[in-house]
């Protein structure tokens, strides 16, 4: 288990590293879960313990959103000021984002024919 953690952090610490190297315009984390991906891609025998260890950290995510909402309830003074154009600006992204992704989901769909089905040369 320890050995999976370390590997989840040695990726999040390597994407930071080349984030801030390179300049890449993708976050640390981001390149982190690409080499993650490659390293999945390549040592296989790590799947399981991974999946324990992620289901794991899953099954507990409400624990690690509490160091943010100590946080937010610390910036009263900015949230009480700017904190109507946040909920906007939240709201308004989700929106987008769930219609941008409802839209490529029907784009995709409609390329792809299901699993089964031949088409009818007919």
């Amino acid at each position: 288990m320890i050995g999976a953690i370390a590997l989840l952090f040695v990726c999040q610490l390597a994407g930071e590293v080349i984030h801030r190297l390179t300049g890449l315009p993708l976050p640390g984390s981001v390149i982190g879960m690409v080499l993650l991906l490659a390293w999945l891609a390549f040592v296989p025998r790590e799947r399981l313990t991974l999946t324990q260890v992620t289901g794991w950290l899953t099954a507990h995510l409400s624990i690690m959103f509490v160091p943010a909402a100590v946080g937010v309830m610390e910036e009263g003074a900015i949230l009480s000021r700017y904190g109507f154009g946040i909920v906007v600006a939240v709201a308004v992204s989700t929106l987008l984002t769930l219609a941008v992704t409802a839209l490529v989901f029907r784009a995709v769909a409609g390329r792809t024919e299901p699993d089964g089905e031949e088409e009818d040369a007919s």
